[in-house]
């Protein structure tokens, strides 16, 4: 139940999904891993928002380099962890709801611990490596990934659903060259906005998702497309985790 601080917070939101939806909001759990320039917008409208529950997951300390562009942290905060600096810049944006943040690498031995029971994981993080990791957990778990990568102008996001849709790996069988990149702050703004808010619709169960499609963004020019995409039959993720639901 909303309390009548959350009616008044979230009053225009409730005019668009009702009570019923901004109470789905309030008792989701998401995973955000990375709290920099995509973990940055993300995390602070989801907790606008009023998800209930976000962990958020990074081990890097706050650089002044970090600051045109990872909105969560301030020049106060140099030297700080970034999920220190995270956590507390979101208790300001919303009281309300919980923040949990973790001080750790993410790691193949680690992953599905630090997921625990989240109902969706965010990917904002800048390397393939891990992205591939969060894409196995999720469909392990069979629950969402809201994936997200940017270079320069230029940003691209997809939502992946188990076990129904293709998986990260379909998108993308070998990890692109140039890691990592140089980045305008305003483009992780525009790719962590549309990450945000397929994971509000994912909890809402409302309009299209970002499913089977990679949106591409260039900024440069202004404009938009998307590729579609679709499950490949030897992906190793998506084929191990059916037969293993099979079974």
């Amino acid at each position: 139940m909303l309390t009548e601080r959350e009616q008044e917070r979230y009053h225009r939101q409730i005019l668009l999904f009702g009570e019923e939806g901004q109470d789905l909001l309030k008792e989701a759990h998401l995973f955000i891993a990375g709290a920099g320039g995509l973990g940055s917008p993300v995390s602070l409208y989801l907790a606008a928002a009023g998800v209930g529950m976000l962990t958020i997951v990074d081990h890097d300390m706050v650089e002044r380099t970090n600051l045109n562009r990872q909105i969560l942290h301030r020049d106060r905060d140099l030297g700080r962890p970034k999920v220190d600096s995270a956590q507390d810049t979101l208790r300001e944006i919303n009281p309300d709801i919980t923040v949990r943040g973790i001080n750790a690498t993410i790691q193949a031995d680690n992953v599905a611990d630090l997921v625990g029971k989240a109902d969706g994981i965010v990917d904002a993080v800048d390397n393939f490596t891990v992205r591939y990791l969060l894409n196995e957990v999720a469909f392990a778990k069979g629950i969402p990934l809201f994936h997200g990568a940017i270079q320069g102008f230029y940003g691209q996001a997809a939502t992946i659903v188990p076990p129904d849709t293709a998986c990260l790996r379909c998108m993308f069988p070998h990890p692109p060259p140039g890691e990592p990149a140089p980045v305008i702050g305003v483009t992780p703004g525009i790719i962590g906005t549309i990450q945000a808010t397929e994971a509000i619709k994912y909890l809402l169960g409302c309009g299209e998702l970002l499913t089977n499609r990679l949106f591409i963004w260039d900024g440069f020019r202004t404009r938009a497309e998307e590729i579609r995409v679709q499950k490949n039959a030897s992906c190793a993720v998506c084929c191990r985790s059916m037969g293993e639901k099979e079974a």
